[in-house]
């Protein structure tokens, strides 16, 4: 089964598994602790074992690599898939329609495919490297937004803290926090939102994987703080602060960070 066709199959039964868990207290109810050392809620463990069990059906890689889970031995023959099985976990128990499902499929280091769908919407974000972003199938582009003062980003600072940012948030129209990593990322790669800035630290490959693939094929651009290419270890205990933008404002963005 090709990559992307089956992420729209998992797509399907996750959101079939969380329909009646979204916007409840069960949904936040606190199961146990995920393999990145943040608590595991009940709609994300739903989701996870849900998208386990079609992967023991159906092997796409050779490991999965899971914010929940952590590192999973599939029998697949190849390949790696970082998996977020909700981003936005807060938005979905609080009933806010902003959260995503998030697969990334990679061999030898590199990410091929990208898949995020907003499980609230149904909207499906998608990239081939080498073949450009897709929105519902159509290829869709970065916005040319060239001034800040012209420009809507979202913006994290650490536990709220936001003098880091503040310069630059001085600068730019709109900011946005919009509460979750993947879909923000798609957001930039489809022209939605100019930038996303995150310098909080606790940004995982699980997170931004996928997302990444998608702004950049869309024509974005993606680094750590200080404007060079951002690595994530396999590894999700591990965090990185990215900024991401439309690659036209960019260099414009790590100077005000600087």
């Amino acid at each position: 089964m090709e990559f992307l066709d089956a992420c729209t199959l998992l797509a399907r039964e996750v959101q079939d598994a969380i329909r009646d868990l979204v916007g409840t207290e069960k949904a936040g109810r606190i199961v146990r602790m995920g393999a990145d050392r943040t608590p595991t809620k009940e709609i994300d463990q739903v989701a996870e074992d849900c998208i386990l069990q079609f992967l023991q059906d159906h092997p796409l890689c050779r490991t999965l690599i899971s914010e929940e889970a952590g590192k999973v031995e599939i029998p697949g023959d190849t390949g790696t898939i970082f998996l977020d099985p909700i981003d936005g976990t807060y938005n979905a128990v609080a009933g806010i329609p902003f959260y995503a499902l998030s697969l990334a499929y990679a061999e030898e280091g590199t990410v091929l495919q990208g898949f995020v769908q907003d499980l609230a919407s149904g909207e499906t974000f998608s990239a081939i490297r080498g073949k450009g972003s897709r929105l519902n199938g159509r290829l869709v582009t970065a916005s040319r937004t060239s001034h800040l003062d012209e420009s809507a980003m979202s913006i994290y600072g650490r536990k709220f803290d936001p003098r880091r940012v503040m310069h630059i948030g001085q600068k730019i129209r709109r900011w946005r926090l919009l509460g979750a990593s993947a879909l923000e990322l798609s957001y930039i790669g489809c022209g939605r939102i100019d930038g996303f800035i995150d310098i909080r630290g606790t940004l995982r490959v699980t997170d931004a994987a996928a997302g990444m693939l998608i702004c950049t094929e869309g024509g974005g651009m993606v680094s750590d703080l200080e404007g060079m290419p951002i690595r994530f270890p396999d590894e999700v205990t591990i965090g990185r602060c990215m900024v991401a933008t439309n690659g036209v404002l960019h260099h414009k963005v790590i100077e005000y960070l600087r």
